[in-house]
């Protein structure tokens, strides 16, 4: 087979192709450029699922990055282990074609005990007295030692947070290229998020983007020039483009006001409990998946989501399979935001009763995606001499919170999730391998024939 690596450029689109973006505009006007289509959620773990599957969400069963797992009553969100990807992955299927084929996985989702031959991506330790350290997964195991020794510690805090920066992705690319030279993998698969973060952040037309633009052209302007001097084809995609929003909706805070969203007090704070409402909203991004624990609610349900200012169209059991979300995972329900709007997970209505997490960096108590992590609270005076306490109350073995997070929710100026957005913002799938793609167009579930074709 044909050694293929694929550089995954989370938030790249056509406009963004320009000036500040010389190495990869230069590799794209020697081959050929397609927007994607994106499959519905236009969001990380679905996207992925469906490049590296060829199927919809109602086969591969990643229905958007978290979702309610009904038996444990649980809303869970960045779930790790592949086994939850319910369909043959493109390694599978290269492998049946070519017993020598090898695939190196590095940082693209479901990493983890799959049955790629190599691995690398996240997974921080959790000590009992909680504190949370950076570290990895890695296939095979002995390379978690081996790569933090040579490359340092992976910087989690630069991954996610408001203290992301290139740092990360650097270290991703870093690690593509040591694997690369133990290995030589047939297929590299390799994650590149850095632009996400201040897309989100800031939108895609903010001046304060062209420094990360700058920055991640030159990671793949880099990578670009040493897989092609080691003889592979590369692919250039992303997972979805970034919308301009300027509308949060707080899609829970309106069913609890109706009497369907039922909170838990634990010392003077409001969790969600899923399990005893009648009727909770899953956000992730522009979409939300909203559970109906009782049928006898959906029609009132679905009349309060479709009457909700920001709510541009709401799927029932008749609409959801013309998307492929007619899966088990799914909600009863699915609302899809206006191209300038996006779900918070927000569920109180008074900010002083919010749970402690809710103002720190946890992705995993929360029930639903929280964009705002990004920021600093800009109410906090002097937010530096605050980390710093906290971060000394750390060193010396106390207990502390890192609750420098905001709940205000417009100040986020980006996000994705649906699909109306024209061509131009659309994801996007470059290769020189000219004659392999046909068409300016192409469904995301094309990207997985695509790949094969590279290989073939």
């Amino acid at each position: 087979m044909n050694k293929t690596v694929v550089l995954n450029v989370v938030g790249l689109t056509p406009s963004l192709l320009g000036e500040n973006t010389p190495s990869l505009s230069r590799w794209a006007a020697s081959g050929k450029v397609s927007a994607i289509a994106p499959v519905l959620p236009a969001v990380t773990c679905t996207a992925q699922a469906t490049y590296l599957t060829g199927k919809m969400p109602n086969e591969h069963g990643i229905v958007a990055n978290g979702w309610y797992f009904r038996d444990e009553c649980e809303v869970k969100f960045w779930r790790q282990s592949n086994k939850l990807v319910q369909t043959p992955k493109v390694w599978d299927i290269a492998r049946s074609l070519d017993p020598s084929f090898t695939c190196a996985n590095l940082f693209w989702w479901y990493n983890m005990y799959s049955s790629g031959d190599y691995a690398v991506t996240p997974r921080p330790m959790y000590p009992a007295d909680g504190r949370k350290i950076p570290d990895i997964y890695t296939q095979p195991q002995e390379w978690r030692a081996q790569l933090q020794a040579e490359l340092g510690q992976f910087p989690l805090f630069n991954f996610w947070g408001p203290n992301t920066s290139i740092a990360s992705t650097q270290w991703i690319a870093n690690s593509a290229k040591w694997v690369e030279e133990r290995c030589n993998p047939t297929l590299t698969l390799i994650y590149l998020p850095h632009l996400d973060y201040c897309l989100q952040k800031f939108g895609p037309e903010d001046n304060r983007v062209t420094k990360d633009l700058q920055e991640i052209d030159a990671v793949c302007g880099d990578l670009i020039q040493y897989y092609e001097n080691r003889g592979a084809q590369v692919i250039v995609l992303s997972e979805y483009g970034i919308t301009p929003v300027s509308q949060p909706v707080h899609l829970n805070r309106i069913l609890r006001e109706n009497g369907l969203l039922t909170v838990r007090e634990e010392l003077g704070r409001e969790l969600l409990d899923p399990g005893s409402s009648k009727a909770f909203a899953v956000a992730d991004h522009q979409i939300a998946h909203v559970y109906v624990n009782d049928p006898f609610y959906i029609p009132k349900v679905r009349s309060l989501l479709e009457d909700t200012q920001g709510v541009a169209q709401v799927l029932g059991e008749d609409e959801k399979p013309a998307y492929g979300l007619n899966h088990s995972r799914s909600g009863e329900l699915v609302a899809i935001a206006n191209s300038d709007a996006w779900f918070t997970y927000y569920y109180w209505l008074d900010d002083n009763r919010a749970p402690d997490f809710a103002r720190t960096v946890d992705i995993h108590r929360k029930p639903g995606y929280d964009p705002v992590e990004l920021f600093i609270d800009p109410d906090i005076k002097f937010p530096q001499f605050k980390i710093g306490l906290k971060l000394l109350k750390k060193q010396l073995g106390f207990r502390y919170l890192m609750d420098v997070i905001p709940l205000e929710a417009t100040l986020v100026r980006g996000s994705h999730g649906s699909v109306t957005a024209p061509p131009a913002n659309r994801p996007l799938f470059m290769t020189r391998q000219t004659d392999l793609l046909e068409s300016e167009s192409i469904a995301a579930r094309d990207v997985c024939h695509l790949i094969l074709k590279h290989l073939q």
